[in-house]
């Protein structure tokens, strides 16, 4: 018999909220379009020093547009694994343009791949390419959870 996993939801505290945060950067992005739908992209993403998820991206895409116009989204964030632990959170995005967004864009790409061989030249691309800076407040989150069989006292049937 293959053996079964039993799902998970764990309540953290914010700050094992950030630490379970950190490492990960696979997060599907959800904005609200201006017709009250949501509007989702997968994205990489960091956490700043201010416990904010932090996403560069360029002003004309859509999660930016929306994000400006009704700054609520939420923010899925997934595991490397497929099938691991996962949190969904809540709060207020923030757009910030350049020249504000530059060094915070230093400070994502560090929050994602460390340190740059070339931050000059990071610096340089970064305003070439015309990017802006996505910050996530976070207000609310919930369990962290896993996914799998509920326990057996949760099950239905014989």
């Amino acid at each position: 018999m293959v053996p079964s996993r039993i799902a998970t939801n764990v309540t953290v505290s914010r700050a094992e909220l950030i630490e379970f945060l950190r490492p990960r950067h696979r997060v599907i992005l959800t904005t609200t379009r201006g017709d009250g739908s949501s509007q989702s992209s997968p994205v990489a993403a960091g956490v700043d020093g201010e416990g904010r998820i932090v996403v560069s991206t360029y002003p004309s895409r859509a999660k930016v547009v929306n994000a400006r116009r009704n700054p609520a989204g939420s923010a899925l964030v997934l595991s490397d694994e497929w099938n691991d632990a996962w949190v969904q959170v809540w709060g207020s995005l923030e757009v910030l343009d350049l020249p504000d967004a530059l060094e915070p864009l230093v400070e994502y790409y560090r929050s994602i791949a460390g340190e740059h061989p070339d931050w000059e030249e990071y610096r340089t691309a970064m305003v070439e390419q015309g990017k802006c800076l996505l910050r996530l407040g976070i207000e609310r989150w919930g369990p962290i959870a896993t996914g799998g069989f509920p326990p057996p006292d949760e099950r239905v049937g014989p």
